[in-house]
């Protein structure tokens, strides 16, 4: 879609490193985005929009739910009970833009009591398997996945996570996430068996990060609208 924050075209720093994890992933997100702000700026301390942004490393990190306990005033878990959840996004008055089920709550509720609290650069990491079915297990868990995303000003600026090489268990879970789509649920992805016959031949520990360019480009040049830092941002149909 389109917004201050979306265009369908978009700028992405992409990176894979093998023999490595989210946390090292962590650490190249650190140092690469505080460097490019010094390099460009001379400082690590922005003003954007009146607020001030500190990009000092190190740079917090919080669990998930510790997030939710912190902002949100409840645990991810409570959020499996849909009687509860819907009572809460009522109460808290959330508008769903997601399917009614475990994932699309934990998606809106960090949108909407999470992600706004969080101005200088943040780590949200621990992520449930619903919404990353492409992470690796926390190891003992089979609940919550290595992941992380890094915010900044309540912008999503980073996504990366510990890469499944497990090629059974992404199976079952690409099988789950059909079943998601199936109920309506449209971001769900479909089975890709080439991908898991891919997995089979052989895939080392991988940590993948992807980091947002245009929405770093906005926050260093003052902008309050991903058009303005695109050469040919995408117009509305008229209709």
């Amino acid at each position: 879609g389109i917004s201050p924050l979306h265009n369908p075209e978009f700028t992405m720093l992409e990176l894979y490193e093998a023999w490595s994890d989210y946390h090292r992933m962590m650490d190249i997100s650190e140092e690469l985005v505080s460097s490019v702000v010094k390099s460009v700026l001379d400082t690590h301390k922005i003003t954007y929009q009146d607020v001030e942004i500190d990009f000092t490393p190190p740079w917090k990190r919080i669990k998930m739910n510790d997030a939710f306990k912190e902002f949100a005033g409840i645990e991810i878990e409570q959020l499996r009970d849909e009687k509860f959840a819907l009572s809460y996004i009522k109460e808290n008055d959330i508008k769903m833009e997601k399917a009614l089920n475990f994932k699309g709550f934990c998606d809106e509720v960090f949108k909407k009591k999470v992600v706004p609290n969080l101005i200088c650069p943040t780590f949200i990491y621990d992520y449930p398997i619903e919404m990353s079915p492409l992470a690796k297990s926390i190891l003992g868990s089979e609940k919550y996945v290595e992941r992380f995303q890094f915010i900044i000003n309540g912008i999503e600026l980073g996504n990366a996570f510990s890469e499944l090489n497990d090629p059974i268990d992404q199976l079952e879970r690409f099988e789950s996430q059909s079943r998601f789509k199936k109920s309506g649920d449209e971001e769900s992805h479909e089975i890709d068996n080439d991908y898991v016959e891919a997995l089979g031949v052989g895939m080392p520990p991988t940590g993948g990060l992807g980091i947002g360019i245009d929405r770093l480009v906005m926050l260093l040049t003052n902008q309050v609208s991903i058009r303005e830092v695109l050469a040919f941002p995408q117009l509305r149909k008229k209709e």
